[in-house]
Formats: C-alpha cells, sequence, structure tokens
C-alpha cells in the first residue's frame, strides 16, 4: 500500500512495529523482510516517486540470496547479467590486470558478481512490498524529527503541501542516506578515512545487443583515470575522474561528458545519454550505529568508493543482519541486548569493505605519472611471472558477535562462516536450499536432528522457530525421503560440512552459522550455547 501527501483519505493507521526512514533499495529490503515476517511497516520516503536513474551498477552473490530473501528472485535474470571479465590497462594500452570472473553460480547460488539496472531492481522489490498488507509507504512526506521513549519511537513527518503526521513505531531503522536524520538523532558522526576524490559519471542506453570486450574496463592513466562497466542488460556506464583544478560546474555537461566519451569511441550514434553527474566518493563510517530503539543501516551508516562495488551489498548484508534480530525482540525472544551484536557485525565487515575499496581507489586515482609508472612496472612485473597477489574477497567470516565460542572466547571451527547455497531436492522440488528448505533459523544436519539432539532440544529449536533439516545424500530418491529431509543433489552441502569437520550446522536465518558441531553430544552444546545466548538478552527486556 502506498500512500501520498495528497491522499489523506487513505492514510493508514499511526503505529507500527518498525518505522523505515528512507525507501532506497536498502530502506526497500528491510521493508520487504520485516513484513515477510508479519511485521506492521510504516516507511516514510521525501521522494513522491522513485529515483527514474541508476547510482549502484552491481551486487554480489551473497546480495542476491538476499533480494531473493525480499521477494524478487524470480525478477534477477530480467534485471541483471553476470558482471563478467574485468581487465585493468595503464594509459599506454598494456594490460596490469584480468579478472576472468566466473558466470557460473558459486558460494550463495548466484553468481559472484551480477551488473544490473538499478531502477529496474527497485521496480521488482516495490512491486513486491505493494503486495504487503502490512507494509505501508508514506511517499512525498519528509521525517522532520524523530524522538524516543522507553517503550517506542515517535517520528514527525511533513507533506509538500505542509500537511504534519505523527508516526508511533517500536523501533525506527534510518536507511535515509549519507545526511540521516536519524543519524543525527543517534549522536553520532562519520569517521572520515579522508579518500575522496570527484568523478564524472555516464549512464547510457544502448540499443540493441552490443559486446564489450572486455565488458569491464579500468584504464589506469594518470592523465585521467577512467572506467568503462555493464549497467546491466541494455545499459552501460562510463567513469572519468576529475583533474586537479577542474570544476564541477564545468565538468557535468552533456558536451563534458560527449566529448570524454569520443575518447573511448562512444558518440550519440552508439546510445542515450540516460545521466551524467559528477559524485565525490567518500570512505567513511558512522561511529555508532544504534542508541537505544534508533538503528541506521546502509548509507547512512557507511560510505565506501565505488572500486570493489560493495555499496549497495553492504547495505543489504546490513539489513539482513538486522532483521532478523529485531523480529526476534518484537516477538519477545530475545531482548533488545540482542540488537547490540548488529553494530559489532556488521561494522567489522565494513570496514573490510572500505579497506578494500580505498586501496583499489589508491592504484586507480593515481595521477602522478612517475607514481604511476612504477605501479605499471610492478603489476607488468607480477603479470608475467604469474604471481599478482590474489584479489581480496567481500566476503569475510563473522569474527564477533553471536557466533559459538570456546572457553577461551575464540570462534569455534565453522562459527561465523557464510553457509553455502546448494541445490537440494525434497519430493518433487529441486532447486536452491533457501528456496527448498526454506528460510530463517535452520539446525541441518546429516544425521535425523530430533535423534541427536533429544525431544528437549528439539522442542526448543522448534519454539525459536528453527527447522530441522536432515541431510541426505546424493542419489537418493527424494520423492521417498521424510518430510523434514532434502537431498544434497550435488554433495555440495556434504563437502561444507566434511571441511569443517562436522556433521550438523545451526544456521542464522542471515545464512551465517552460529556454530557446527561432530556429534551428539557437541550438537547438544552447540544448541544450549544458542540458548545461553539469547537468555541474558531476554531478561533485559
Amino acid at each position: 500500500m502506498t500512500a501520498t501527501a495528497a491522499d489523506s483519505g487513505r492514510w493508514p493507521d499511526d503505529i507500527a512495529d518498525l518505522l523505515v526512514v528512507g525507501y532506497g533499495p536498502v530502506g526497500q529490503v528491510l521493508a520487504n523482510l520485516m513484513a515477510r515476517r508479519g511485521r506492521r511497516v510504516i516507511v516514510v520516503e521525501r521522494h513522491p516517486r522513485p529515483y527514474p536513474m541508476p547510482r549502484a551498477v552491481a551486487f554480489d552473490g551473497e546480495a542476491a540470496r538476499i533480494l531473493a530473501a525480499a521477494g524478487v528472485a524470480d525478477h534477477l535474470t530480467a534485471v541483471g547479467e553476470p558482471s563478467g571479465d574485468y581487465l585493468w590497462r595503464n594509459g599506454a594500452g598494456h594490460d596490469l590486470l584480468y579478472i576472468d570472473a566466473a558466470e557460473v553460480n558459486g558460494r550463495n547460488g548466484w553468481p559472484e558478481s551480477t551488473s544490473m539496472y538499478q531502477p529496474g531492481l527497485e521496480d521488482a522489490l516495490i512491486g513486491y512490498g505493494s503486495q504487503l498488507p502490512n507494509l505501508t509507504v508514506l511517499r512525498g512526506y519528509e521525517a522532520v524529527d524523530v524522538a524516543q521513549h522507553e517503550d517506542g519511537v515517535e517520528l514527525r513527518v511533513a507533506g509538500a503541501d505542509g500537511t504534519a503526521r505523527l508516526l508511533r513505531g517500536r523501533w525506527a531503522v534510518g536507511c535515509d542516506g549519507a545526511n540521516s536524520l536519524v543519524r543525527r538523532a543517534i549522536g553520532t558522526e562519520f569517521e572520515d578515512l579522508g579518500f575522496h576524490h570527484d568523478w564524472l559519471i555516464c549512464d547510457l542506453a544502448l540499443p540493441g545487443h552490443r559486446t564489450f570486450v572486455p565488458n569491464n574496463l579500468q584504464i589506469c592513466d594518470p592523465a585521467r583515470p577512467r572506467t568503462q562497466v555493464s549497467a546491466g542488460p541494455g545499459h552501460r556506464r562510463w567513469e572519468f575522474m576529475l583533474l586537479p583544478g577542474e570544476r564541477k560546474e564545468e565538468m557535468d555537461t552533456a558536451e563534458t561528458a560527449w566529448r570524454l566519451l569520443a575518447g573511448c569511441g562512444i558518440t550519440p550514434a552508439d546510445g542515450t545519454m540516460e545521466r551524467h553527474a559528477v559524485y565525490t566518493f567518500q570512505a567513511a563510517t558512522a561511529r555508532r550505529w544504534r542508541e537505544g530503539r534508533l538503528l541506521i543501516a546502509g548509507d547512512a551508516a557507511h560510505l565506501m568508493p565505488p572500486f570493489a562495488g560493495q555499496g549497495m551489498s553492504s547495505g543489504f548484508r546490513d539489513v539482513a543482519n538486522l532483521a532478523w534480530k529485531l523480529d526476534l525482540v518484537l516477538g519477545g525472544r530475545a531482548g533488545e541486548g540482542l540488537l547490540d551484536s548488529y553494530a559489532e557485525e556488521r561494522r567489522a565487515h565494513v570496514q573490510h569493505a572500505i579497506g578494500m575499496s580505498v586501496n583499489l581507489g589508491k592504484v586507480i586515482c593515481q595521477t602522478d605519472p612517475r607514481a604511476a609508472a612504477d605501479r605499471d612496472a610492478v603489476m607488468t612485473a607480477a603479470r608475467e611471472r604469474r604471481v599478482a597477489r590474489p584479489q581480496q574477497s567481500p566476503f569475510q567470516p563473522l569474527t564477533r558477535g553471536l557466533v559459538w565460542r570456546d572457553g577461551t572466547g575464540r570462534r569455534r571451527p565453522g562459527a561465523g562462516d557464510q553457509v553455502p547455497q546448494p541445490r537440494v531436492a525434497a519430493g518433487p522440488a529441486e532447486g536452491l536450499f533457501d528456496e527448498v528448505a526454506g528460510r530463517g533459523f535452520v539446525f541441518a544436519a546429516l544425521d535425523d536432528p530430533r535423534l541427536l539432539l533429544g525431544d528437549g532440544r528439539s522442542a526448543w529449536l522448534e519454539s525459536l522457530g528453527v527447522r530441522l533439516v536432515r541431510l541426505l545424500p546424493a542419489g537418493t530418491d527424494a520423492a521417498t525421503a521424510p518430510a523434514d529431509a532434502v537431498v544434497d543433489v550435488e554433495g555440495g552441502f556434504g563437502a561444507y560440512l566434511a571441511g569443517i569437520g562436522a556433521r550438523c550446522v545451526l544456521v542464522r536465518p542471515d545464512t551465517y552459522a552460529f556454530g557446527a558441531a561432530d556429534g551428539a553430544e557437541a550438537a547438544g552444546a552447540l544448541v544450549d550455547a544458542l540458548r545461553d545466548a539469547l537468555q541474558p538478552a531476554l531478561s533485559t527486556v
């Protein structure tokens, strides 16, 4: 349901479980995840219509898995395509680095990188959200003030016509960007890493199907660093770094955009300019992500350069981590102390992603010819000797927060790892694990989970909403398998468990492992550890 400032006759109830400020892609995913869990959600968005132009151009395999959980799995191939290969070349045209990105599905069951057209993705997320009866989106209203009390949050909003309203919720999350009202209400500032550059971005719609080889190209030219990448089916982006002495106002024109594109062999005959804009890329993280019942996510909590392609994907990880914890708190199955682990877990990952982005950016944005020549020599030699360091991965285990630890506080084997999503089968259905076995908490085991855990622990897990799933080996007839079992069609899940020396794993709803175990005694200790972790939090309610 969507309401506008001029739609006062259809104004919904003023009270919600969750108030979300900002309805960009991160707010859309959060709203869908919470509404799918049955929570009453009200979203406030100051723009009367969705932003029609792309900003982000890619998401990774984990983000795709999160988007599927947000209800848009069937739309991802329509708005995106595998990103394909990525070549770095210097100003003289010599190759420095080549990354042959596999188009086959990776750990999460989706391509490791998908180039996408953001307006199409947002249309899909908004369309799915409009089907959820407990999700209301108030467009054309700007959040002007937020205050929290012992048992909830009050959000004052104003329409463009002066209409004012007071909304009440039990919790509020700011997905409202770099100038976040909610972050200001928390009383925290960005910790700026001091890395920022201005780039001119040109988004083009290309008629027909034109192939670019390589599909993604980075020109590390001190005369002007520049990039060209896929921006989803039928769309492509070129980026040009502004040089010292160049002013935004002079560079952000159609004439300048076409002049620079001509140097890349692109003319108005090749496509339609959808947008040109100068952006300032920054690297920063909010010092605090929560104060009482106020939280922040996405660009409200962190800003990063685009060079690792992790900005939007990190925002999706934020809300995937936050949604299930909020749901437990709202349902009285955990106390609000559980939410302290949100920032603890996510801030560590974001700092890693920002560090990756900054390190790549320092290589790419080099404008000193001598320093660039030294860089080229090092990278060329490494490439020729095939000793280039492997690319850092944005995928990181949880090192802090809600994971199973030993008596010394160290993570146990498998704890904090993201659990892969192989293909499984149950009855006539075959597909990715999340789709077939279901989402949320999962206790997956090579043995019968109920026999492994006993009645008491099994009943407690089920009271928490945990699904008990038995994994059967590849080759088992799925049609005759028990109702609570899935066949490990390609052996992927069994290989994962063998790799961590376990026979069972307790998976959190964000697909990270709380912990893994081998044998009945260790499995019982694993479940008890989760119960002990939640019970102290519950006592704070």
